[in-house]
Parts: structure tokens; sequence; C-alpha cells
């Protein structure tokens, strides 16, 4: 039994690791707020300043002064999937929760609902929530981490998941390797996942674990377009077989052209799918043809 996993006859520890910029402290607050507020569960919180000078606070809101808070500064804006990492090499639970900054848990029954969900099943590697607007909006399809995304209160296993707003056996984290530092921003989730079905860990969408989250589009981004072709071509040579990987870049070569027709959004789009062919990917790691029909059979085959 490693560190990080759950302790026989023990209760299960919770690391919730929150990342953010320092340009939201009410919304902060509120995130760190509902995650020292879960019931009937040990947490703690892991709060990542990415890109925040030495000195940086995150506010004066008395939350912050919570003991089971811990500060980690980084000054330079090392991106998303580094600034997780940094927060789970910080943290010491068996289960790691990543929570936007402009998110909160609205239910304090999260966490045991969580930690009963993992405990009756050892295969669980990784929980995706719902998310809800806090607006009451109907929400989006891409926060449903299925291709038959269309009713948002469907539980269903799965083979990705939402990276601010899910669960991660620490044991599962770890098999996978963490998350792909190189990617900065778009489909690090994904590539995490792959690989922990690799190593037999299982992924569910559970529409009872349910993070609010205001109504925002990635597009909002300037580097989105860039980041998202790019670390689809990475993904792809990292993780996939070549009959596989090819297969999926060019299933997404044509999606993009059926649903994205303005030059403003194609140009960064093959921008970035370039630079995926041409940059080094990092360590290839391909998936074993088991675990490809395996994804198959959850209804997500690994090509689109």
């Amino acid at each position: 039994m490693t560190a990080h996993e759950p302790r026989p006859g023990g209760d299960v520890t919770f690391s919730v690791v929150v990342l953010t910029m320092g340009n939201r402290p009410t919304e902060l607050a509120r995130a760190v707020r509902s995650a020292l507020d879960q019931e009937n569960v040990d947490v703690e919180v892991i709060l990542v300043g990415n890109g925040v000078p030495g000195d940086w606070t995150p506010g004066d809101d008395e939350v912050f002064e919570d003991k089971r808070v811990t500060l980690v500064r980084l000054p330079r804006n090392v991106g998303i999937p580094a600034g997780r990492n940094r927060g789970v090499a910080a943290s010491t639970g068996e289960i790691v929760l990543f929570l936007d900054d402009d998110g909160w848990y609205r239910s304090t029954r999260l966490g045991a609902h969580l930690r009963d969900r993992f405990a009756a099943d050892p295969s669980l590697g990784i929980v995706s929530f719902r998310v809800r607007d806090p607006e009451g909006g109907p929400g989006e399809r891409r926060h449903v981490p299925r291709l038959r995304a269309g009713d948002p209160e469907r539980s269903s296993e799965v083979t990705t998941f939402l990276g601010g707003a899910c669960a991660v056996r620490r044991a599962a984290f770890d098999a996978a390797g963490g998350l792909p530092e190189d990617f900065f921003y778009a489909h690090e989730e994904t590539d995490l996942a792959w690989q922990a079905m690799n190593a037999g860990y299982r992924i569910v969408y559970d529409a009872s674990a349910v993070m609010y989250h205001p109504a925002v589009l990635p597009t909002r981004h300037e580097m989105f377009y860039r980041y998202n072709a790019r670390n689809r071509v990475w993904l792809a040579r990292r993780n996939l077989p070549w009959p596989l990987a090819l297969a999926y870049c060019a299933v997404w070569v044509a999606m993009t052209l059926l649903r994205e027709r303005k030059p403003a959004a194609l140009r960064p789009w093959f921008k970035g799918f370039a630079e995926g062919w041409r940059k080094p990917a990092g360590p290839r790691r391909p998936i074993s043809w088991r675990t490809a029909w395996r994804m198959t059979r959850i209804g997500r085959p690994p090509i689109i």
C-alpha cells in the first residue's frame, strides 16, 4: 500500500486543489469555503497562486486563515496542468478534487457522497461532476464528457473528465503520471484519463456530484484555438497506437472544418495543428489495444 492509498479501516482524506491567478478574491473565498464546509470528511485545501508575487495573499476573508488551507505561490504562470500538479504535490489526501476559483460546491454532503463511491469500488479512479449554471441556465454540452450529452442528469461510465470539476483517486493520478505540463491549457485531463484507464481504472460521470460554475465559453481565451489543435495532436502522439493516432487527427480536422467556418478561428487552429506535429509532444506511452477496445465499448472510441 502506498502513502496515498486509502487506509484499511480508516477515513478517506480529501485534498481540494484550487488554482487561482489572484484576480477573483470574492469568488475564491466562496470556492474555498465550499470545500472546507464539507461534512463528515477530512478536508484540506491546497490554494495554488499561479503567476502571483512572492508576497501575494489571497485576501482578507477569514476563510483563508483556516489551518486546513495551505498556500502555494508560483511567481510565474506555469499553466493549468503544471499548477494543479504543484497542488497535488503539496497535498496529503487519498482523493484529490480540482476546483476552479470561480466555482463552488453548494452541497455540504458532496465529500461524503464521494467517500462512499470511492470506498465501494477500488477500481474507480476518477469521478467527473455535473456542472450547473448558478443562473439556472441549461448548462453546456461540453460539460458532459461523452458523445451523447443531451441528458446531463444521466450518470454513466466515460473516458475523460472535466478538469475543474472532478475527484481523482491519488493512486490513479500517480499511475497515470500526473497532468502533462507542456499542454499549458486544453486536453490535459484526457491525457491523464487515457493513462488512468490504461492502468486499469474506471472513470464515471456522476450527475449526483454537482459543482456550480458561471456559464462561460472556452473561446474567451485568446489561445483557445491554437492550444486546442496543438494539444489534440500531442494527445494522439503521446497516447495512441499510430493507426489510431492518425485516425484521431484526421477526424478532428474534418470536424473542425465542419464546425468552424470563420477564418479567424481556422487560422489559429491549423497553426496549432502544425505546431503539434513540429514540436516535441513529450514521452510516448501508447495505450494498449485492449484499453482502446474498452473505450469503444463504453461509447467513445479513441478516434473522436
